[in-house]
């Protein structure tokens, strides 16, 4: 801009001269073009000097500066780290190599073990959020006088402490919010290498009864478990003598527990039940891939207000329940159950069957009989199949060949279908009957997050059928 300025000045000035070109230039003339032309010369020897400036104070913001890190880097990089004292590094290394030193690391949750392994501990939890879409005949509303809205909830939000102090015992305290309070799920305490027991655990968990039941719904593999369920005890307190026989291939559980609440409470004179579980592999072959399961429980209930009641939804935990007893005349109940499974690679076929016997209180009440029985089949399209806990006799968590996300793998698929019945009619009382088919497609993109889809049509013993479509997105670590 300078530039431009002084070489309009001068023209300007030369303008002038020409219009008086007939006349000798005056020596004031001369001495005007020799200061334009000295203002020339400074505005050129500044622009100079300015782009000089910044080109070095570029040169120094940038190039030189990285120049300058890169030197840094290096020199870091090439030194050794400065001699420590002897005394601090004994003490760091005695620290490091210490039997009941703590490191943390990741194994399908946060874990904390110890150099000798005598302590272990874990963090984890999980999160089941469910929608579900409903299509009744308008019978059941009728009989039900309840409507079957759609809705969502978050069926399971639970987290856990548990873990093992040297070797001998272990521990979990579990809670679960769902619900917008803190319930009480697996609380307990064990000991292990008990003298011809095993191991003894005492707390509140869940008593030793059906495959289904003791595996985890973070395993499951539909949405809810079957009809079969209904005659489940489920979590209870008390103390429970377990171990495993035969290499692993069975597993054997008894226990002694008293009737509870979702806090663990429970004061009624005698609602005790006394429950067992007999489990076995007939065939076990590559980890797992191929086996059979057989088992037996059996559990005896007492009521100790002298009435029982039992209830079912139909494989959906947002629906009303469509067989109901009531509250009926009990003394006891006793309950056997049979389970089977069998899996062949990426097939799995799965059944269970229970019969329950309950007392009237007094001579005049019946004593009805009641039953159910479910039928489960599944397959892994990308190939894997159901892993197996040998020492629970009980189902595990399904690890994709290959997980889904950047490495470009598709997680595991599962299809699955499961046929149930449940009857509750029986010497007077009148329960109902209730039928579900329930078909289910798993995406499981890695093993702590899988999304399920279910679709269940129930077929209660009156009043028309329910449609029920269902999906889940599941976090469980």
């Amino acid at each position: 801009m300078s530039r431009i300025v002084t070489v309009m000045f001068g023209a300007a000035l030369l303008c002038v001269t020409a219009a008086a070109s007939a006349q000798q230039p005056s020596e004031r003339e001369r001495e005007l073009e020799d200061l334009v032309r000295k203002l020339a010369d400074k505005v050129d020897n500044l622009e100079s000097r300015l782009g000089e400036v910044e080109g070095e104070k570029f040169a120094g913001s940038t190039s030189a500066r990285v120049e300058q890190l890169e030197q840094s880097v290096k020199q870091i990089k090439d030194e050794r780290p400065p001699a420590a004292d002897s005394e601090e590094w004994a003490k760091i290394q005695k620290w490091v190599n210490a039997s009941n030193t703590m490191w943390p690391h990741w194994k399908d949750g946060l874990r904390f073990a110890s150099n000798d392994g005598s302590v272990k501990l874990k963090i984890g939890g999980r999160l089941q959020n469910d929608y579900g879409y409903f299509a009744e005949d308008s019978g059941v509303e009728r009989r039900l006088d309840e409507n079957f809205d759609d809705g969502t909830e978050f069926r399971r939000a639970r987290l856990y402490f548990s873990g093992q102090i040297y070797d001998d015992i272990d521990f979990k305290v579990q809670y679960d919010f769902a619900g917008g309070d803190a319930d009480f799920k697996d609380v307990y305490l064990g000991m292990k290498n008990v003298p011809f027991v095993g191991h003894v655990r005492i707390g509140q968990f869940k008593e030793p009864f059906s495959l289904e039941e003791l595996t985890s719904s973070n395993y499951i593999t539909l949405m809810e478990r079957s009809l079969v369920n209904t005659f489940a005890p489920g979590r209870n307190t008390g103390f429970m003598f377990h171990d495993t026989l035969l290499n692993k291939r069975m597993t054997w559980a008894a226990g002694v527990f008293r009737q509870t609440d979702s806090f663990g409470d429970g004061t009624g004179g005698r609602d005790y039940d006394v429950t067992a579980r007999l489990t076995g592999l007939p065939l076990y072959k590559d980890g797992g891939k191929k086996l059979v399961h057989l088992g037996l429980s059996y559990s005896h209930q007492n009521y100790d207000d002298g009435t029982a009641r039992f209830r079912a939804r139909p494989e959906s935990h947002l629906s009303p329940r469509l067989a109901d007893t009531g509250n009926f005349s009990a003394d006891y109940g006793d309950f056997i159950g049979a389970e089977a499974a069998w899996v062949n690679g990426p097939f799995s076929l799965q059944g269970e069957y229970v019969q329950a016997f309950v007392q009237g209180e007094k001579s005049t009440d019946g004593d009805p009989k009641f039953w159910a029985a479910s039928v489960q089949a599944s397959y892994f399209l990308t190939g894997e199949h159901r892993p197996y806990k040998t020492s629970s006799g009980a189902f595990n968590r399904v690890r994709p060949l290959k997980n889904f996300g950047k490495d470009g793998g598709l997680g595991a698929w599962e299809l699955a279908a499961r046929l149930s019945y449940l009857d509750l009619n029986d010497d007077g009382v009148n329960g109902g009957r209730l039928q579900d088919l329930t078909l289910g497609l798993n995406w499981y993109l890695n093993p702590n997050v899988r999304t399920m889809w279910n679709y269940v049509l129930a077929d209660p013993s009156d009043g028309g059928d329910v449609s029920a479509f269902m999906w889940r997105f599941q976090v469980a670590f």
